[in-house]
């Protein structure tokens, strides 16, 4: 009994950090955190009300809300299947698959943008065709912010899903095709409910990430009030203007960043 008391001791005992090791961490934590306080701080706490009802803040955010559900969902329904067939398939030059997947979470988000407009512009790959046979124009259009931040933000959900299903068991796909539900059945009716906390966790970041997307979309879709200007455009423009209206908007964006950590906390921060 006094052994093992001794050694519940020893395990709850506070581990001391290697000073060596503590100074560089504190000073890495301060380096993140000082750019937070120092938004905080500098924030027009009295105009705040004032610049956050705008019509122009209000414009951006409306259409920042739309753009990014509208890519959140436009990235469900291409990426889940995507997802699916990294995890669940066998096929020929998959892992260069799933690099070309993943390529846009480390591609220069302008670079993406060139890349959209050599594709899918009105002399592009593709979009000259579509320009000519449908007359569908998407650059410089809210269009084109939906398929801007679709391009940077699908991957996260991409990793997220095809992570939930490499862990899922597919034994419980196997017995309902075995019962005789086809397979997309059993998708539907088996593997989706198994799945749906990868792709709730993979939706709100693919949502994150589409709602602070800049570099694509100024590149694709331009700078217009009303049309294609989302808020991480608008605190861009207003930071030459008016420096408090872009602290304002920041400030919007940092208390969404905020809630999307919350709300993944039980999946990305808390100890396994």
């Amino acid at each position: 009994m006094e052994s093992g008391r001794a050694r519940t001791r020893t395990r709850t005992r506070p581990r001391l950090v290697p000073l060596p090791l503590l100074v560089p961490a504190l000073i890495g934590l301060a380096f993140l955190l000082l750019p937070l306080v120092a938004l905080l701080v500098r924030t027009p706490w009295r105009t705040l009300p004032e610049q956050l009802t705008s019509t122009e803040v209000w414009e951006a955010l409306r259409l920042s809300l739309v753009c990014a559900t509208a890519a959140t969902a436009l990235s469900l329904v291409i990426g889940v299947p995507l997802a699916w067939l990294l995890a669940r398939t066998d096929f020929p030059g998959r892992g260069l698959v799933r690099a070309l997947v993943t390529l846009p979470l480390v591609l220069p988000p302008v670079v993406g943008g060139v890349a959209l407009l050599l594709a899918l512009g009105r002399n592009g790959v593709v979009g000259q065709w579509l320009d000519e046979w449908f007359g569908i124009t998407l650059p410089f259009t809210t269009t084109g912010v939906i398929l801007a931040e679709t391009f940077v933000a699908m991957p996260f959900l991409v990793i997220s899903v095809e992570g939930t299903l490499r862990a899922a068991d597919p034994r419980y796909e196997e017995a309902a095709t075995t019962l005789g539900a086809s397979r997309f059945t059993a998708f539907r009716r088996v593997t989706l409910p198994l799945i749906a906390p990868g792709i709730a966790a993979g939706s709100v970041l693919a949502w994150a990430r589409a709602l602070g997307e800049f570099g694509a979309t100024i590149t694709f879709a331009g700078n217009f009030p009303g049309r294609t200007q989302t808020m991480p455009l608008a605190v861009y423009l207003a930071l030459q203007n008016d420096p408090a209206a872009a602290i304002a908007l920041s400030l919007v964006l940092l208390t969404v960043s905020i809630a999307v950590l919350a709300g993944l906390r039980d999946r990305w921060m808390t100890p396994s």
